[in-house]
């Protein structure tokens, strides 16, 4: 049984695809540090793209760049936060797009003195407490504030920037949970939330033309993570769960995922908005407790 992508199109480094009009674009990333927000913004540095990124955890940021070339690191922009925290998400969008106005010089308009962005990744997203159950009040709050209220607050403070761009494109990430059930409830919630958000904001921002779409992962492979420790450390339960539920014998990678991300935000898919795009290699259930 295949248990990882070995991506026969990648090799060590990422291979630029040469989406169009991806060189220079201005492009903020949430979570940008690991995971799928780090495949992210590698494959838009590949592109040519300028990036900016923010994670709670310096240490992850410092890593992010030290896995690049020293031309991709100057076109990356990096802050350490937490995106629930009042003001410091807003001040992060402006700090970045001060940055790439600075690193521009690419005759951008500007609106109010700033100078605009061309697309956003909310990437950031997780869930706070267990079992129905045992989650309380509390528990739904932060989590539908990690994945929504952020995502929210960040298309509000970057709307300027992207209209002064003549407009963009925004991708939400969402989860193969907000659409097929599966605990824990309120991660699933969260996550059709976005679902419901970008099919909604690409109706009342497409006269900007801004494009908004949502992409739902499946159970990605990622080092250090679920998958990754269940196959390690399971490996009966891991091969049980994959031979059920997903009918290539693999999960979905993070870069098939940011590959699909980074698609959406060029200029090949200039006809796409408002859709709700799984990535999940037809997978069933979301988890062995899915379904």
């Amino acid at each position: 049984m295949v248990n990882v992508d070995e991506n026969p199109l990648l090799g060590e480094r990422y291979v630029p695809a040469g989406w169009p009009g991806m060189r220079g674009k201005r492009v903020v990333v949430t979570g940008g540090s690991r995971g799928l927000g780090a495949d992210v913004v590698r494959l838009l540095l590949a592109e040519g793209a300028r990036v900016a990124t923010c994670a709670r955890e310096e240490a992850g940021l410092r890593a992010l760049g030290d896995s690049l070339t020293g031309e991709e690191r100057d076109r990356l922009f990096t802050d350490r936060l937490d995106v629930t925290e009042p003001g410091r998400l807003e001040d992060f969008v402006t700090a970045a797009t001060k940055r790439f106005g600075a690193d521009g010089g690419d005759g951008v308009d500007v609106l109010d003195g700033v100078d605009g962005l061309d697309g956003l990744v909310a990437c950031v997203g997780g869930s706070r407490g267990g079992a129905f159950e045992q989650a309380d009040g509390a528990d739904w709050a932060a989590t539908w504030e990690l994945n929504v209220g952020h995502t929210a607050r960040l298309v509000r403070a970057a709307l300027p920037r992207l209209r002064a761009a003549g407009g963009g494109s925004i991708v939400l990430i969402g989860s193969i949970s907000g659409w097929k059930p599966g605990p824990p409830a309120q991660y699933g919630v969260a996550k059709s939330a976005l679902i419901h958000l970008a099919a909604s904001l690409a109706r009342e921002l497409g006269p900007d033309r801004i494009r908004v779409n949502a992409v739902s992962p499946g159970s990605m492979l990622t080092p250090g993570r679920r998958w990754d420790r269940m196959r390690r450390e399971d490996p009966q339960a891991y091969d049980a769960f994959v031979g059920a539920e997903l009918p290539t014998g693999a999960p979905v990678s993070p870069h098939e995922v940011a590959r699909t991300v980074v698609f959406l935000l060029s200029d090949w898919a200039t006809g796409v908005s408002g859709a709700h795009l799984p990535v999940d290699r037809a997978q069933n259930a979301p988890s062995p407790d899915g379904y």
